[in-house]
């Protein structure tokens, strides 16, 4: 059982990733133009676009938490409507915490928010598919034991790392931009 939960993983998370690679190198073939560095506003759309179809996709295929109740078709619209809105929330909430550690607020207000949405897409996205809109199944699983499975355990990763490295490869941007060649949004 345990094994097969693990491959289940382990799949999910290649074709995480593999959606990453592809959303960076099939733009180039349908978009003139396209690199990431020049037109970075349409890769953190299209990032987010391939991980949130992967992840729902995935979450419909594998199943790791299968419902042992049936639920009606308005009870699945109710809980589809509150993941959008937690999501929604998430974003603005990144976005808020993105602004307060020093991101502009009015000059690339575009550009902060959909930086939040990409993070709210690795983060609370995956933790929106796997548990739902249920705040005590959020709270069981990021408490310190809380845990049950590989699939929580997975997600406690998934979403501590992609923080961090949000955090990690924010970090070091303040410290010397007013170099020549680190200018390269003017240049494009």
């Amino acid at each position: 059982m345990k094994d097969t939960e693990i491959k289940k993983l382990l799949f999910a998370h290649i074709f995480c990733v593999v959606s990453i690679i592809l959303s960076t190198v099939v733009p180039s073939f349908f978009l003139e133009n396209f690199s990431v560095l020049g037109t970075h506003l349409t890769w953190l759309c299209i990032c987010s676009a391939c991980v949130t179809t992967v992840n729902i996709f995935l979450y419909i295929i594998v199943k790791p938490n299968p419902s042992s109740k049936r639920s009606s078709f308005a009870h699945k619209i109710s809980r589809f409507l509150k993941c959008c809105i937690y999501f929604f929330m998430s974003c603005i909430v990144f976005h808020g915490i993105i602004v307060l550690y020093g991101a502009p607020l009015i000059e690339s207000v575009l550009e902060t928010f959909l930086f939040a949405v990409l993070l709210s897409t690795f983060t609370t996205l995956n933790c929106l598919c796997m548990l739902g809109p249920n705040i005590q199944a959020w709270i069981r699983v990021f408490s310190k034991n809380g845990a049950m499975s590989i699939w929580d355990n997975s997600l406690q990763i998934t979403t501590m790392c992609s923080i961090v490295g949000a955090w990690l490869g924010a970090f070091p941007i303040p410290l010397d931009w007013d170099r020549p060649w680190q200018n390269f949004c003017s240049e494009v």
